[in-house]
């Protein structure tokens, strides 16, 4: 099995559970008609989400989200689980954490800047690090 088809079987399975916690039918039928009074866009077939519950296929991220808000889960965990959602934050949390008052204003500061002087200080940081390696 390879990562894309991975994937696809672990959307799968997160997508019966949602369906199962919200105390839905797992019948395609059901979840087809469901879906499709939700979405504005053109319908999905029973076929589609078949191949979405049997693991085949992820939905697009405008249907995606129609799925989560239904479910009442956040999109991103339906999509990529909790795990995923998590460690992410983790790291976020860490580089939180890591960077002082000051630093976070000069990264401010950075953002405002237009692109031409960005690059420049882009270019002087990574003169720096260039200059000293092991600092």
């Amino acid at each position: 099995m390879n990562i894309i088809s991975d994937e696809k079987a672990e959307f799968s399975q997160r997508l019966r559970n949602a369906i199962e916690k919200a105390g839905h039918s797992l019948r395609p039928v059901d979840i087809e008609r469901a879906f499709n009074s939700r979405y504005f866009g053109r319908s999905v077939t029973m076929q589609a989400v078949r191949r979405w519950l049997r693991g085949e296929a992820i939905p697009s991220q405008e249907k995606l989200q129609v799925l989560a808000d239904w479910l009442k889960v956040e999109p991103h965990v339906l999509r990529y689980g909790a795990p995923a959602i998590n460690a992410v934050k983790s790291k976020q949390k860490q580089w939180e954490a890591a960077v002082s008052y000051e630093e976070r204003e000069t990264f401010e500061a950075f953002l405002n800047l237009p692109a031409q002087q960005k690059k420049i200080v882009r270019e002087v940081i990574l003169a720096f690090k260039l200059a000293y390696p092991n600092n």
